[in-house]
């Protein structure tokens, strides 16, 4: 995953100006995704399948075009036998739930670290105290970046990858006053809920990731508010590795850059199945020296 990162992080060095080079995040960071995810989870590069991925981010359009429309009611057999065609859904839900999620996590993190560039110096005097200016962070160094955590946490907040979920109700229940009959599907609205006012009070709208400096169920009025994977026994299976995935990433980049956002970005959040910055995320990124490092030692 750290090999990954790093190979990512030497291209942009290469095509860098004297130290200093625009980048367009969101489609650099799908590219690591699909990388990691596909060693990780399907042992080869994400070279190996370009072809099949430019494809399925075409499928993706269609899909979200599709839901814009009417359902036709279908019916389906009750045979629960697990075919091989049903394995291989499975593995590509794996892969593009995986890859998007993840792609757009780190862009919308990295866009607001680019908004906010005190909290950008606060992450990486941590990163750099905890693990050195070069030395890869391992999964041992990123459980314990608390300022980097919560900044994920916030980020998370503010623009969920998933904007929605669907549960259905396993037996009669009622909710808040509402009978909800059993077999009722309900759509639980994450982005709602993440800026519901009353929920998280005044500042809700604002980037704070002081906010879940106690945890995450402390962070709102309500201990389950905070539902960026969903929650309970269906909650997201890939959660573990989008978080470790994008704290290990975001701890690289901090220890050998410092970004701000090009002239060009335009701040503009949209939905297409997920949530996405609609005219990308263009971010200028300087390369930091060892000098630029504040435990940096003059006499070594």
């Amino acid at each position: 995953m750290a090999t990954s990162v790093v190979e990512m992080l030497e291209k942009w060095s290469a095509m860098s100006d004297k130290g200093e080079v625009e980048i367009e995040v969101y489609e650099g960071f799908q590219t690591l995704t699909e990388d990691v995810i596909t060693k990780t989870a399907f042992g080869s590069s994400y070279q190996d399948g370009k072809a099949i991925f430019h494809l399925q981010t075409q499928q993706m359009v269609l899909a979200a075009d599709a839901f814009q429309k009417v359902f036709i009611p279908g019916y389906s057999s009750n045979n629960n036998n697990v075919t091989v065609d049903d394995i291989v859904e499975e593995c590509k839900s794996f892969f593009f739930a995986g890859k998007q999620t993840t792609s757009n996590l780190l862009t919308w993190t990295t866009i607001l670290l680019a908004m906010h560039p005190h909290w950008q110096v606060k992450a990486r005097d941590e990163v750099i105290k905890m693990c050195g200016s070069r030395d890869l962070p391992t999964k041992d160094h990123v459980v314990k970046l608390k300022t980097l955590n919560m900044i994920v946490n916030e980020s998370l907040r503010l623009y969920p990858p998933t904007i929605a979920t669907i549960r259905r109700a396993k037996t009669d229940v009622e909710l808040g006053g509402y009978k909800i009959p059993r077999g009722t599907e309900l759509l639980i609205p994450i982005l709602a809920v993440h800026h519901d006012q009353a929920i998280w009070g005044n500042d809700v709208n604002e980037f704070n990731p002081g906010r879940f400096s106690e945890g995450v169920a402390r962070a709102a009025k309500h201990p389950v508010a905070f539902i960026p994977f969903g929650l309970g026994v269906r909650t997201c299976i890939g959660q573990n590795l989008a978080v470790l995935q994008t704290k290990l990433a975001l701890a690289i980049i901090l220890q050998r850059f410092s970004f701000r956002l090009a002239p060009s970005y335009q701040h503009a959040p949209t939905v297409l199945m997920l949530l996405y910055p609609q005219y990308g995320a263009p971010i200028i990124f300087n390369q930091l020296s060892t000098l630029d490092n504040p435990n940096h030692d003059s006499s070594s």
